[in-house]
């Protein structure tokens, strides 16, 4: 079977710029990760991993090109993980990191498991939009406010630190 996805680039403009990738469902996904490079015109030469999504495109599980673990915790590795294993009907979506320096940041969803095509070489690239900048988008990075309290100041504690006799040291001495 083949899987097709399409690669989306996550960025903050109005511009979409996406791939759409076919690839042998029995590939892993290093293959996966070299058709994303190809395909971007990225070299390929960087640190990458893939994250297993849910439909809000939360990152959960590493899937790591390399296993850079300094404890005894065995990472998933791209080479030992085939497509098959990973993604399917009940589980469509992956995060894709390129280059954790510029945090190139992509969402790949699986669009649809067909037939392979006699004729046709695989992986394939079926169609291509947008344009990828010079540079990796910038990543904005919020905390959730989950008390939906925006006049919330974490120092705002009435507390004088010159004060020096009343901040109650002993009492919260550990």
């Amino acid at each position: 079977m083949i899987y097709r996805f399409r690669v989306i680039l996550d960025n903050d403009t109005k511009d979409d710029i996406f791939r759409d990738l076919e690839i042998r469902e029995t590939d892993t996904l290093e293959d996966l990760h070299n058709t994303i490079n190809q395909a971007f015109g990225f070299d390929g030469t960087e640190m990458a991993s893939f994250y297993l999504s849910d439909d809000e495109w939360n990152q959960g599980e590493e899937i790591s090109l390399f296993d850079l673990s300094d404890d005894e915790s065995s990472v998933r590795l791209m080479n030992e993980t085939s497509l098959s294993d990973t993604v399917h009907e009940a589980q469509t979506k992956l995060i894709y990191v390129y280059d954790f320096l510029s945090m190139w940041t992509f969402f790949v969803e699986l669009a649809e498991i067909a037939e392979e095509t006699e004729g046709v070489d695989y992986p394939n690239l079926m169609f291509v939009k947008g344009q990828v900048p010079d540079e990796a988008p910038d990543k904005i990075f919020e905390a959730e406010n989950l008390d939906d309290d925006d006049d919330y100041d974490e120092y705002d504690d009435d507390f004088d630190i010159n004060d020096y006799d009343n901040l109650n040291f002993d009492e919260n001495w550990n």
